[in-house]
């Protein structure tokens, strides 16, 4: 029976704000995960670099799952750039609390930092190891934005390290199974399938009426919704242009953007979105919103007619399936993940590439024909609702015995 996992996540905290930073869908799944095992009588133990000198130790989320701050280079936000020279250190640290605390049963690493810390610690401790990537190097660099850097050498080398030495690798979807046996050559006996899972306890349809008034848009307004972390892997340039096509056809439409800067290029970018925005004159019409608590995204989910999620890359799409989980059809790149949880047609418009025109078009057939807006709601509910945390860990469970007794 499987009694203590240690988790890893190094780059960021599965407490920190989804949409800001470095912090996204990764966080959450954590985050749900550690909670959903911790309920079933494991105990959950989340391994993360301290970023702040105050933060604790160790903090008790709730009875069984803890998250710890381990010291790692010095405690401030490092990029990810910049993280690979703290990997043995990060290493150290769950070795040393292993060593003062009592044995794990195993190790799951999530992102190629994590996955090269956990090598080391497999290693020492002769643990087994799963790995989940969440993004892949060489999938980011096959459609990422000209002015994007590429994919560093060292994450792709630690990448495929990571596939060849884990026991096992757990992809949200079959696209990213086939992206890791493709382009990394990783064996299929290692692969298993297991999407996240959505809280939809707390993502469910509402009062589209009464959430707009939340966020002080009128009743009556149309409202796309664009959350996520403000970078160019996740086209927040395609969304604002794709609005301007939406607002000549439709002037009384807004726009919610949910996030905050992420990466290299992300405080450029945003400075970028807003002077774009009063450029084509949509100022009025557009609505920035920082990055909020997740408990805070169904209010958004709600007021939204159409979401967009134009993503370059995307291995499983959260945002897509908690905003379907709360009644509100997606509009998105065929990209990743988001094939397969946007049901083309139904729950949805999936879109071949960034051509703002499209996703305008798209947009507008659901806004300009209410019939099919209430069918893709109704069936947007119902598509989510494969997705669910007791499903994830129902799965993740096999899996641990397997790869223990293995």
């Amino acid at each position: 029976m499987i009694k203590r996992i240690a988790y890893l996540s190094m780059h960021t905290c599965p407490l920190e704000t989804p949409g800001v930073g470095d912090a996204g869908g990764m966080n959450v799944y954590i985050d749900e995960l550690a909670k959903t095992m911790a309920r079933r009588g494991m105990e959950a133990v989340v391994f993360t670099r301290r970023t702040e000198t105050n933060q604790a130790e160790e903090v008790e989320v709730e009875p069984g799952y803890t998250v710890v701050h381990l010291e790692a280079g010095p405690p401030v936000h490092i990029p990810v750039s910049m993280l690979p020279a703290y990997v043995g250190r990060f290493a150290d640290g769950v070795i040393d609390w292993d060593a003062a605390h009592g044995p794990f049963d195993l190790i799951h690493s999530h992102y190629w930092l994590s996955g090269w810390a956990g090598l080391l610690v497999k290693q020492r401790l002769e643990l087994p190891l799963a790995n989940s990537f969440h993004t892949l190097g060489r999938v980011k660099d096959a459609n990422r934005r000209s002015d994007e850097s590429p994919t560093s050498l060292l994450r792709i080398a630690a990448e495929h390290e990571v596939i060849a030495a884990s026991d096992c690798l757990i992809a949200s979807t079959e696209d990213e199974s086939h992206e890791l046996t493709v382009r990394y050559g990783a064996h299929p006996a290692k692969m298993c399938v297991n999407p996240p899972g959505v809280d939809h306890d707390l993502f469910s349809p509402g009062d589209r009426g009464e959430a707009k008034r939340m966020l002080g848009i009128a009743d009556d307004d149309p409202v796309v919704l664009f959350a996520g972390r403000i970078q160019p892997l996740k086209g927040v340039d395609t969304v604002v242009n794709a609005f301007d096509v939406i607002h000549q056809k439709m002037p009384d439409v807004k726009l919610v953007l949910v996030g905050g800067a992420s990466g290299p290029l992300g405080s450029v970018e945003l400075e970028k979105l807003h002077a774009y925005v009063e450029e084509l004159g949509l100022g009025d019409s557009v609505r920035f919103w920082p990055a909020q608590a997740h408990s805070q995204m169904p209010t958004f989910y709600r007021a939204a007619n159409v979401v967009l999620v134009p993503s370059r890359s995307e291995s499983f799409g959260l945002v897509a399936a908690e905003a379907q989980a709360s009644g509100t059809p997606v509009v998105a790149a065929r990209v990743g993940g988001l094939a397969e949880v946007v049901a083309d047609g139904k729950s949805g418009i999936l879109i071949d590439g960034w051509d703002p025109l499209d996703y305008g078009g798209a947009v507008l057939e659901i806004l300009g024909d209410e019939d099919l807006a209430d069918r893709m709601s109704v069936a947007a509910v119902e598509h989510s609702r494969r997705f669910s945390w007791e499903t994830t860990a129902n799965r993740l469970s096999e899996l641990y015995a397997g790869i223990v007794s293995g």
